[in-house]
């Protein structure tokens, strides 16, 4: 069985060091930030939905995926992390690497959301 601890506060830290102590062999742990909320990401692709709704770009509308795609790969440019542009591997076009939403902590989703708003407020997006 799984355990799942939130370091918030001490006695959280004690009851995760207690669950390595008594761990058998063969078990793991990570530590680390804790990923996006079920909530945030809802709210991510609620505000993404009225975008796709209400906006073209290049001339035409977009799926709700493209622009996730669109606006995360602005927000990680506007926070200066790389977007890497490389030629696609069956030879048609380019190729877009870069961090998915799905991967990012809590904090790091918190500022996405805000970019997100924050364009579409600047677009004139009722959100």
């Amino acid at each position: 069985m799984k355990k799942y601890f939130i370091f918030a506060h001490q006695v959280a830290r004690s009851g995760a060091k207690q669950c390595i102590d008594e761990s058998p062999d063969g078990y793991g742990a990570e530590i680390g930030p804790i990923n996006r909320t079920k909530a945030q990401n809802a709210k991510l692709h609620a505000l993404i939905g009225q975008i796709a709704k209400t906006q073209e770009w290049a001339g035409k509308k977009h799926s709700i995926e493209t622009w996730k795609r669109l606006l995360t790969a602005s927000w990680l440019r506007a926070r200066g992390e790389p977007i890497e542009m490389l030629p696609a591997l069956d030879g048609m076009g380019v190729d877009i690497v870069y961090r998915h939403t799905s991967e990012l902590n809590i904090n790091e989703m918190i500022e996405e959301i805000e970019y997100v708003t924050a364009w579409a407020v600047e677009q004139g997006i009722n959100v």
